[in-house]
């Protein structure tokens, strides 16, 4: 036999229900709440949690959940106890057994098992289905105006009683086949007690129920239950006596399991053109036809509903044939058992059990979220980003028809903003865009904290030359003018004395630019006029002949937080660079514009331009591109020292070929309006 997957380790109990969620197993992935059709789950931080009183006990949770997180509650001990007790127990198997059993075991090897377990008597439930569908056709005929929902889905009757109250009235006051066959085997025996066996789980939730419902069977498991029952015990096919089921023996009822089959077994036709009847199953199904019938739209006096598709696909069977295979074996049993009929015993029967009490009540449990106020409402929606109808996408993906259904959820304490899909979408997204400047400005502050490192290394080195080379230059620069002012103009000697003086002043440029390239180790902010920098910096440079210097501000107002004399470095800088691209005149032009965050400074040369190789070496130290003795390579390294540590940003565009446009280039730098140091 095919072990079982069953779980029997906890047994029921009033708060806890038949559906359990197995910790660790579960991963939230929503799948149960889209799946269940009363929305009977409740998500907290760490599992999707099955809310005893709102589950109807359909089961769907179960079969959809691909982690094995949703599990039956069993109730073996139970019948285990029952057969200890001493006491006379039947079993009632339910009409959907083929599907379990049929491919493995005949069906009266099956009983065999089941009656050397110790059961009494092995009946079928399939004569209870007999029985209701004779009341059904009866009811029909003696209230022939009035509308009915069948009862014999306890699924269906609770989804009823706990979601459209309303429609309570409309129930067919007719118990299910399970409870008919056990009130007609305690006609004859009161004290007998009954054990039913099924595909359902909502069959363990009627049979618990003593309200409502009379006469039952004392407990209900499942084919898998039944299965671990003969594993526990060590029942074995070879070891049970073959024996035909104990009468009564079933007609038609063993087509009950199916969809449509209660009509088939009643004799009452599914009639397109008269429209009288509607049969249907499944979670969208029967859903469907309950809120239209609510409507008053439908004109149909009898609807047989089923909440899975046939009771061959409950989720008690263990069984993983495809929904027609399924359907053969039931349609192969019941012609057998049809083909096998005592048709006048069957009809003594039936006779026999004409007065047997087979009416039920029903109790309307209203379980429908409580209403929210609207501003609550409001408030829930616009924490999805639902801020209009345009937001409400309603597309399911949290397993609720509408946005607006999904926040009276989350107000009820059922479900959360995390299981709407466009909101975590739209989150993630945000958290990135987030994530990605929080990196570039990380970047970028390393950048600069790099060049800080840089900038000390380079104080210290600039300290030691400062001290260890201004020195001696000084005497080799006061002996060498001291020779000069004796030497003749004509002297051989002069050219080579100049060289010296010459070549002793570019280390102390050179010196001089390493002590500028150190001092940038600290900011001095203070609000300034960027206009006044600008011309303060111009002021302290001679415009070369042909060169022409326009100024001006465009937008936005020009006083910014900055260092005064650093940044006046940094456009004698850039100013000094543009006069030497221009060596045959041309025009720098200096603009400025600011927002409500950044103040920009572009300075554009109409030179030579710099070719696009050296574009990304310009702020290396000691890069030039000026003849011997012409540049030291520190100007723009200082300059982006500067801009950096005022938190900005310098870039660069440039043309060099005049084939492509005008050359020149452009320097921009861009600070913020109010700058921080490096580390605030």
């Amino acid at each position: 036999m095919m072990e079982p997957k069953v779980d029997p380790a906890t047994a029921a109990s009033p708060t806890l229900g038949f559906v359990k969620t197995v910790p660790n197993r579960c991963r939230i992935c929503y799948t149960c709440v889209r799946t269940c059709p009363a929305k009977a789950i409740r998500i907290t931080p760490s599992q999707a949690e099955v809310a005893p009183e709102r589950c109807i006990a359909c089961g769907h949770c179960i079969q959809v959940c691909s982690q094995k997180a949703k599990r039956i509650v069993s109730t073996l001990y139970d019948v285990e106890a029952l057969l200890k007790s001493g006491q006379r127990v039947a079993v009632c198997i339910a009409p959907s057994f083929p599907v379990e059993f049929q491919d493995e075991l005949d069906f009266r090897v099956l009983v065999g098992m089941l009656r050397k377990m110790g059961f009494v008597k092995v009946v079928e439930v399939a004569f209870g289905a007999d029985l209701v569908a004779e009341r059904y056709r009866q009811l029909l005929c003696e209230q022939p105006t009035s509308q009915f929902i069948a009862s014999a889905c306890p699924a269906i009757v609770t989804y009823v009683e706990h979601y459209q109250p309303e429609l309570v009235p409309f129930l067919s006051p007719i118990v299910s086949p399970m409870v008919a066959i056990a009130r007609a085997l305690r006609s004859a025996e009161p004290d007998l007690k009954v054990v039913f066996v099924g595909p359902c789980v909502a069959k363990k939730v009627e049979a618990a129920s003593r309200a409502d419902i009379d006469g039952g069977p004392d407990v209900a498991i499942t084919f898998r239950e039944l299965r671990y029952m003969f594993l526990r015990w060590s029942i074995k096919p070879e070891r049970a006596v073959p024996s035909d089921f104990d009468p009564p023996h079933p007609g038609l009822g063993t087509l009950f399991p199916m969809t449509r089959g209660l009509l088939q077994a009643a004799h009452i036709t599914e009639d397109l053109l008269a429209n009288e009847v509607v049969a249907t199953d499944g979670i969208k199904g029967f859903t469907s036809v309950l809120e239209e019938f609510a409507n008053g739209t439908m004109e149909a006096r009898l609807l047989g509903l089923l909440s899975c598709n046939g009771c061959i696909e409950g989720p008690g069977l263990s069984s993983e044939e495809t929904l027609f295979k399924r359907r053969e074996r039931v349609s192969h049993y019941a012609r057998y058992r049809e083909s096998q009929l005592d048709r006048a015993e069957w009809q003594r029967a039936m006779d026999g059990f004409a007065g047997l009490d087979l009416t039920r009540r029903f109790t309307p449990d209203d379980q429908r979220l409580r209403p929210l106020e609207p501003q609550v409402l409001t408030a829930i929606m616009k924490r999805m980003g639902k801020y209009s109808e345009a937001h409400e996408l309603n597309c399911g993906a949290c397993g609720y028809r509408t946005c607006r259904e999904h926040a009276l959820a989350i107000g009820n304490g059922f479900a959360e903003s995390e299981m709407c899909l466009p909101f975590v979408i739209d989150t993630n997204l945000h958290a990135i865009r987030k994530l990605t400047h929080a990196n570039e400005k990380l970047a970028s502050t390393q950048e600069t904290l790099m060049h800080s490192e840089r900038l000390a290394s380079m104080g210290q080195l600039a300290a030691g030359v400062a001290h260890e080379i201004n020195n001696p230059l000084g005497v080799v620069l006061m002996y060498t003018h001291l020779l000069l002012d004796e030497c003749q103009k004509d002297s051989a000697l002069r050219p080579d004395l100049e060289m010296i003086v010459e070549q002793a002043n570019r280390c102390k440029r050179i010196v001089s630019g390493l002590l500028d390239f150190a001092r940038q180790n600290k900011v001095a902010f203070q609000q300034n006029d960027i206009r006044e920098v600008i011309r303060t910096s111009l002021a302290n440079l001679a415009t070369p002949p042909g060169i022409t210097v326009e100024v001006e501000h465009l937008e936005g107002s020009p006083r910014v937080e900055l260092d005064r004399d650093q940044m006046i470095q940094v456009f004698v800088n850039l100013a000094g660079n543009a006069f030497d691209a221009m060596p045959k005149g041309g025009t720098l032009k200096i603009q400025s514009r600011a927002d409500a965050n950044t103040l920009t400074v572009d300075v554009r040369d109409t030179g030579t331009g710099i070719p696009k190789e050296n574009l990304n070496k310009l702020f290396e130290p000691f890069f030039t591109t000026k003849l011997m003795g012409k540049g030291t390579g520190l100007g723009l390294p200082v300059v982006y020292g500067i801009v950096k540590l005022h938190r900005g940003e310098i870039s660069v565009e440039s043309n060099p070929d005049p084939a492509a446009g005008p050359t020149g280039t452009t320097f921009r730098v861009k600070l913020p309006r109010e700058a921080r140091p490096v580390g605030v």
